[in-house]
């Protein structure tokens, strides 16, 4: 397993280097507030699968967290979700103001696209993650989700396929990221097919837990608002029901499983985040 303190210290450089400003202190804030750190591990386990040094991809895993950070700050915006806290702090808008928060999930954006070229492979790989972080968070990916979900908002007859349908873009997609790209650094493309079933269970299982913890635990032992319950969203709990929803969360978990089963190689600090998605209380 990485030594995320080293981590931390790598992402907490690169987010502040360059020129200094109230964007860039937005942008440091809301990145380096906490946060779980799921994408990068996903991708510094999968490197570990492969037999690599999971450090070859701090460059990457800080691309991804900083793309994946950019979201929440436009998903907290008045005109997203218009939530007032994340990862327990107030949310960028709140604690600066909403132009800035704006410009600071912007800066985070373009900042991936920058970072993600340091990653030490040759140009042909660092194309493929280029294209693979676009194509992952973009118009047909992350962004796509956040059209369907906003549209959703006003619509009465969600069935439970359009929120499959929605959560496979919207979170589905950057959880992902991390194993295709992981695959692009060990030269192991032919793996993606897989890896991309794998973060699909994997996208799903985790907006389902992120659901049935919105019902059962308080926004201070989130971190976060329970908006999606106050504004009677409806989710994989809500079209489900809670018990039905939690064996999912198993179902997938045991598919994951088996799928990992087709790769040689150390998966067991993949198993032990698989295992906290499931069992996650926050």
């Amino acid at each position: 397993m990485i030594d995320l303190d080293t981590f931390e210290t790598y992402l907490q450089t690169k987010v502040n280097e360059g020129q200094t400003g109230r964007v860039k202190a937005a942008m440091a804030y809301s990145l380096i507030n906490g946060g779980k750190r799921m994408r990068p591990q996903l991708l510094f386990a999968t490197l570990q699968l492969y037999g690599l040094d999971p450090t070859i991809g701090f460059p990457c895993a800080s691309a991804i967290e900083m793309i994946h950070t950019y979201s929440l700050i436009h998903d907290d915006l008045p005109a997203m979700d218009d939530d007032d806290m994340r990862r327990g702090q107030p949310s960028c808008h709140i604690q600066f103001d909403e132009a800035t928060a704006i410009l600071a999930g912007d800066g985070l954006l373009t900042r991936a696209f920058d970072i993600v070229l340091e990653t030490n492979i040759d140009a042909e790989k660092k194309v493929s993650l280029v294209s693979a972080l676009s194509r992952y968070s973009g118009v047909d990916g992350m962004i796509y989700g956040q059209e369907l979900d906003l549209k959703a908002e006003s619509d009465t007859n969600l069935t439970l396929d359009d929120v499959f349908l929605i959560d496979t873009y919207k979170t589905a997609k950057l959880l992902t990221l991390p194993f295709v790209c992981g695959a692009i650094i060990a030269g192991k493309e032919t793996d993606i097919p897989i890896w991309q079933k794998v973060g699909y269970a994997l996208g799903i299982q985790f907006q389902i837990q992120d659901d049935i913890l919105d019902q059962t635990q308080s926004s201070q032992a989130l971190g976060k608002s329970t908006s999606d319950t106050e504004n009677h969203k409806q989710t994989f709990v809500s079209l489900m029901g809670l018990e039905a929803a939690k064996k999912k969360v198993l179902t997938y978990q045991t598919e994951i499983e088996d799928m990992l089963s087709h790769f040689e190689g150390d998966f067991s600090y993949l198993q032990t985040l698989i295992d906290f998605m499931t069992q996650r209380t926050y």
